[in-house]
């Protein structure tokens, strides 16, 4: 059974290794992950980077990373979302960006944003973004270089709500069982 939980220290080595292998993330992508991973494993408030792991048992099948954007009221921005290649096509992907979605609603959160490459290799995940129902929001040109485009998408979350079951107080004109 597949379990989306906060990532813990254990999910470390595995984490960073999916990070390395992944075809799509260059070194540097991967380095960053490790200082995100760092930061958020570390440091007591995680740098304000929030991680998820899926997991089934013990085995790593992907992982996000998440967190409050600086300088924004309720503004959450997905800074990486990887599942291993024997994982995909199992809702393992759209499970994890549900739990963020969940987590930052939870907190207050508003808006969540993210960014893509604009790149070929990249058409099934800019595909994957919209079929969730994240709207592709900017394009910026060679941002990242020259024919790499920087896709912007993002989703406005729903207020969490909930209707708490009050405690109503009956107030009865006549005795019980009379009408």
């Amino acid at each position: 059974m597949i379990t989306i939980r906060p990532t813990e220290s254990q999910d470390q080595p595995a984490l960073l290794q999916m990070a390395r292998t992944e075809p799509l993330f260059t070194a540097i992508e991967a380095d960053t992950v490790a200082e995100l991973l760092h930061d958020y494993l570390e440091l007591a408030d995680h740098n304000g980077y929030l991680f998820l792991s899926a997991v089934d048992g013990r085995r790593l099948l992907g992982f996000a990373c998440y967190g409050p954007t600086p300088l924004t009221e309720g503004t959450y921005t997905v800074y990486w979302l990887c599942v291993a290649g024997a994982g995909r096509g199992q809702g393992i992907g759209r499970e994890l960006m549900q739990q963020v979605e969940f987590a930052a609603r939870a907190a207050g959160g508003r808006l969540i944003v993210l960014d893509t490459s604009g790149r070929p290799a990249y058409a099934p995940t800019r595909t994957f973004y919209e079929r969730i129902g994240y709207a592709r929001a900017a394009t910026v040109p060679d941002y990242y270089a020259p024919g790499d485009d920087l896709v912007i998408y993002m989703l406005p979350l729903a207020p969490a709500v909930w209707f708490p079951q009050p405690e109503v107080p009956i107030h009865r004109s006549h005795p019980a069982g009379v009408a």
